[in-house]
């Protein structure tokens, strides 16, 4: 037993003395059947806290050369046909990657002694082997398999500690890739590899590499949904077990709802799973008190770093998400790092394989999960830099309810106000002045899909504002603008080509809303909106 090669089982043991353990071993069975196969590549990202070192530690328990049948016999994997025929069967590496990777040491040191620290265990277990370099670790796991026939199961913990440590190092990434690449690709000696990490793997280009493994992240865990953390049952059984509130708990720690698939090979139907965060779980039972643990592993400011990024207005979409709305996103764009940003929807992926927040695969949606991750926003969001984003979405708040209420001078007054707000201090056209009106109408996102430009059939309403199913109590909202003109020309015009003919389904409860803007009167006196409005019910 060495401190990389078959390494023991004491920290698995140690899983199992715990008060709480939660029994995941049914894992082993999906990735039982990998083993030397084309799938046998398995990368695995998840957030902080939500067990994926007690997984490692698990499989080097499991596969490691040594006795270990004791710890696995009375556990879930024990139910599966053919459950031990990899039990011990292999030679197990395992190494974590944050004991290498400083970020005051090279990645190309980091890389050098690794190499030797392994080797060394390896070159012991298998000391009549002929050996051409004994500090090359791949020519020397290359040496052992040509003469013994022997195969490795190779465990990486923290892959992605050189993309954190040392997140401005492009030089050192690329080298740690092309180091992955040749350890794993194509090689007869690996059985399995099995890498966990907070991020998905890096795309580089020709880097984006690693492309022998399958990925499973928190945006499409697949097969792996169900360990991604403490399943919506387990953590039933535990509240039962421990006489604590279930519904207080959910409340805190649930709604990471991530979609897979339940076998890998023949059901292929997919399964919704309500995850929770296992660490929070696991000291809200232990200590009977449900509170923010969060802060006990991160701190605040990881989180306020990436949202002041203020790219595309995500501090707006932030104080969407705190009211409770689910935003469109997309994620392919992201290069899975910590520095490169292209848009919001990079910054907002990159939040969800943190943990930050949640993802709905099928939906396409990103949003808050539960009352620990909001006390981390309220907390980050506090700075004076913050108090404009909240103003501005009280206001969209307030206009929303203005416009339902039909109160024609409030709604141009409050319009007024988000035009002092934004970039276009002065209008050149009717574009300009539909820019101020959708930011000025940035809350309606809670409640409705917006649409530029609608086809009505007749011609195209300016703006609309339909109804989410979930809200289909609220009157839709078609606006028509105008620039120079008036308030009544853009109502006539609604009428005229009877837009709302299109929204049949919503007759009876649809507003028509009215806008002009005045560019001839004088932004400095105050007595003048240059904004009107008109509005009427249908």
């Amino acid at each position: 037993m060495g401190t990389y090669l078959n390494s023991g089982n004491q920290n698995f043991i140690n899983s199992i003395n715990s008060d709480i353990f939660v029994d995941k071993t049914s894992m082993i069975g999906y990735i039982n059947k990998l083993i030397n196969t084309n799938q046998r590549y398995i990368s695995v990202s998840r957030p902080r806290r939500f067990g994926k070192t007690m997984a490692v530690d698990m499989l080097n328990a499991y596969y490691s050369a040594g006795s270990s049948r004791e710890l696995f016999e009375d556990k879930k994997i024990a139910s599966f046909e053919k459950w031990d025929v990899y039990l011990n069967r292999f030679d197990v590496i395992k190494v974590v990657m944050t004991r290498f990777i400083k970020d005051h040491i090279s990645v190309e040191d980091s890389l050098e002694k690794l190499q030797k620290m392994v080797t060394r265990e390896i070159c012991k277990a298998y000391p009549d082997v002929d050996y051409y370099d004994k500090n090359d670790l791949i020519q020397t796991l290359d040496d052992v398999y040509a003469e013994e026939k022997k195969q490795f199961i190779i465990i990486i913990d923290e892959w992605d500690a050189v993309f954190r440590v040392r997140k401005d190092d492009k030089a050192g990434q690329e080298r740690y890739l092309d180091f992955l690449r040749d350890w794993f690709k194509d090689k007869e000696y690996v059985a399995l590899a099995y890498m966990t990490g907070i991020l998905p793997i890096k795309k580089y280009g020709k880097h984006s590499a690693l492309n022998m493994f399958f990925e499973y992240s928190m945006i499409s865990p697949m097969q792996f949904a169900e360990f991604t953390g403490f399943t919506e049952d387990e953590v039933t059984d535990l509240c039962k077990k421990y006489n604590r509130d279930f519904e207080e708990i959910k409340k805190w720690y649930n709604g990471y709802e991530v979609n897979g698939l339940k076998d890998f090979n023949n059901d292929r139907d997919l399964c919704k799973y309500s995850i929770y965060s296992p660490l929070s779980v696991v000291n809200a039972i232990t200590n009977g008190y449900i509170k923010n643990y969060w802060n006990d592993t991160e701190t605040y400011e990881a989180l306020a770093e990436y949202i002041r990024i203020n790219k595309d207005g995500l501090k707006d979409t932030v104080a969407l998400m705190m009211d409770g709305v689910k935003v469109k996103i997309d994620t392919s764009g992201y290069q899975n790092d910590m520095m490169t940003f292209t848009n919001k929807d990079d910054i907002l992926t990159l939040l969800i394989h943190l943990g930050y927040l949640a993802y709905d695969d099928l939906k396409k949606e990103v949003f808050i999960p539960n009352n620990e991750v909001m006390d981390e926003f309220r907390v980050s969001t506090k700075s004076n830099e913050w108090l404009d984003t909240f103003e501005n979405f009280k206001i969209s708040q307030e206009l929303l309810k203005a416009t339902w209420a039909c109160d024609e001078n409030r709604v141009a007054q409050l319009i007024e106000d988000a035009h002092d707000k934004t970039d276009n201090k002065n209008y050149n056209n009717e574009v300009a002045l539909s820019y101020t009106v959708q930011y000025a109408y940035y809350a309606a996102q809670k409640y409705y899909t917006t649409i530029q430009e609608l086809d009505t059939g007749k011609g195209y309403a300016d703006l609309a504002f339909l109804p989410a199913p979930q809200y289909a109590d609220k009157p839709a909202l078609i606006i028509e603008l105008k620039y120079g003109k008036s308030a009544l020309e853009a109502i006539d015009q609604i009428k005229q080509k009877n837009y709302v003919d299109r929204y049949y389904h919503y007759k009876g409860n649809i507003i028509l809303i009215g806008i002009n803007y005045d560019n001839t009167l004088s932004s400095k006196n105050k007595e003048y909106k240059r904004h009107s409005c008109i509005i009427e019910k249908n």
